[in-house]
């Protein structure tokens, strides 16, 4: 019957593309692993992979199989390490996944008191999810999602932990510095930085360039927060951030926020977890300590 070795076998052969380091990385014998997929095969009557030169490649029934263990495998990894620590007497660990680039900075000051407060939990922050954190909350990969948009599915609760005005960044001898607000027209002649995002999932061009027709002189990606933040502050471009994020570094470096239209464009942090953690006294520990308006 098919067995979590077959799952494994499976897995490790995708990721290193060969019989042979997988049987490596498995500590299997290369022909120990041969056999138990020969004999996977001969059980279904349909086979697995197809060799072509020195690769494999996985037939439809190998594709679904792929699928099956990277969605079961991480869960039973989870469970296993659950019940380690439920025998050691350990909490566990807690792993989050961010998809929201400024909001690692806010988890910093969030983290530090939560260790303190749960001296046998560890934290994780795993930052690879963004934009994908929902299937790693399915997958057991992460138990907590910080997120701005969350994506309502059942199983998953998502709870919002503070709000935040997301403003426009310019340098403080820019001619928008004085401005009580900006109209989207005005950023037409404007370099816009911003992370390395889609711009359907960024509200600077969703919410208030593009309902208006508007688009940028032109837009620059950057990865890090404060190198953005510099290249703003030399008048090499503008960026839309959270308020409470710029008011930081402006009392270090040479920037001003402006509010975005004459309303401003209001966002919300949600927390999202598995409703089937809802009980894990560490994780809502967690939620309700990133709800204090302490830590904007």
């Amino acid at each position: 019957m098919l067995e979590r070795i077959h799952l494994a076998i499976i897995r490790e052969v995708d990721r290193q593309g060969s019989l042979t380091e997988a049987a490596r990385m498995l500590c299997l014998t290369q022909s120990a692993l041969s056999h138990a997929m020969k004999k996977l095969e001969q059980k279904f009557g349909t086979n697995i992979w197809l060799r072509e030169g020195h690769r494999l490649r996985l037939t439809q029934a190998g594709q679904y199989l792929l699928a099956v263990a990277n969605r079961l495998l991480p869960q039973l990894d989870h469970a296993e390490e659950r019940m380690r620590q439920f025998a050691k007497g350990e909490r566990g660990t807690l792993r989050i996944g961010i998809e929201c680039h400024p909001c690692y900075q806010w988890l910093l000051k969030v983290v530090s008191p939560y260790l303190t407060q749960w001296p046998d939990v560890d934290v994780d922050v795993k930052q690879k999810f963004q934009f994908g954190g929902i299937g790693a909350l399915f997958g057991h990969e992460i138990d907590l999602l910080v997120t701005p948009d969350p994506l309502y599915k059942r199983g998953l609760h998502f709870e919002p932990v503070f709000n935040y005005e997301q403003v426009l960044v310019v340098s403080r001898q820019h001619l928008l510095a004085l401005a009580t607000y900006v109209e989207p027209q005005q950023l037409s002649s404007e370099v816009l930085i911003t992370y390395p995002v889609e711009t359907d999932r960024l509200d600077i061009y969703t919410q208030f360039l593009q309902p208006v027709g508007i688009t940028p002189k032109r837009h620059k990606i950057i990865e890090t927060t404060d190198i953005m933040l510099q290249m703003v502050a030399s008048c090499r471009g503008v960026a839309a951030l959270p308020r409470w994020l710029v008011e930081e570094y402006a009392s270090k470096m040479d920037i001003v926020p402006v509010r975005l239209g004459q309303q401003g464009i209001t966002k919300q942090i949600f927390l999202g977890i598995r409703e089937t953690d809802a009980g894990i006294d560490y994780l809502t520990a967690f939620v309700e300590l990133a709800r204090q308006p302490v830590y904007l």
